[in-house]
């Protein structure tokens, strides 16, 4: 049993390397803005979202972020996404969601820095920040956003306590992601015990797969463009694209991917 818990604490670890390599390399080679999301995408075949021919391309990585949307009042409030990357998210949601302000936060500087050169828009600003050590006030905001995100923490608890603390008085958690199916029920006690009371909470496996087959084509598009020859299959594993090791345990729900909603007490 223990070297069963050591070795999934290894591969772990690793995955956590892998994943910040990846995420600096994204931030190096894509200087246009070619990627500004890098969630695995959303898609219900019975829902139709109006969307405007600039986010278009990007269809189905917004209609994650829609999904969270939709779920509590972002209008005239003031809204943080913890782990908000290359921006495209929040900036969606601050253009067609109306929120007083909208500020995100994210760990890898270069993010931070493209997305304040990139974004222009009233309201709208990003920070670096450790999203278990947050440099923001208490009870500082109304909803706080984290999407395909927390799976990369190494303190869930921390992050959970962080979120609790800036949140106002009944304030909204938005938050998706996916666990390895032997990992969520310790993320799920996690929620349980985090001083939040769970509103919502659904596996959204096969709305993400839908987003994957559709969004395949301009996801091999880009990594051939960003990427060279040599980088192609591991960019592939992390872009989910169709029978890549990612895509497959989403398919096959070794990967539970979910999405909840908290309300703080």
């Amino acid at each position: 049993m223990k070297e069963n818990i050591e070795k999934i604490s290894l591969k772990s670890q690793l995955l956590q390397r892998a994943y910040r390599i990846w995420y600096w390399y994204v931030n190096r080679a894509d200087k246009n803005g070619d990627l500004l999301f890098m969630n695995y995408g959303y898609h219900d075949k019975d829902q139709d979202i109006s969307m405007d021919e600039k986010n278009h391309t990007d269809r189905f990585s917004i209609q994650l972020y829609h999904h969270l949307a939709t779920s509590a009042e972002l209008k005239n409030k003031d809204i943080v996404e913890i782990g908000c990357g290359r921006g495209g998210g929040l900036s969606y949601i601050a253009e067609n969601f109306s929120p007083a302000t909208a500020k995100g936060v994210d760990l890898d500087r270069q993010a931070v820095e493209f997305c304040n050169t990139h974004y222009n828009m009233v309201g709208l600003g990003f920070t670096q920040g450790d999203a278990q050590n947050l440099n923001l006030e208490n009870n500082s905001c109304d909803v706080v956003i984290n999407v395909e995100s927390s799976h990369r923490y190494p303190n869930m608890p921390a992050f959970l306590g962080e979120v609790k603390r800036i949140l106002r008085p009944d304030g909204y958690f938005l938050f998706t992601d996916f666990r390895h199916d032997y990992a969520f029920e310790d993320m799920k006690n996690d929620l349980d015990k985090c001083g939040m009371s769970i509103k919502k909470g659904k596996f959204i496996n096969q709305e993400v797969v839908a987003a994957l087959d559709l969004d395949d084509d301009r996801r091999r598009d880009l990594i051939n463009k960003l990427t060279p020859r040599v980088l192609h299959k591991t960019a592939q594993n992390f872009a989910g694209t169709i029978g890549s090791p990612t895509y497959k345990q989403i398919l096959s729900r070794k990967y539970l991917y979910f999405s909840y909603v908290l309300q703080n007490k």
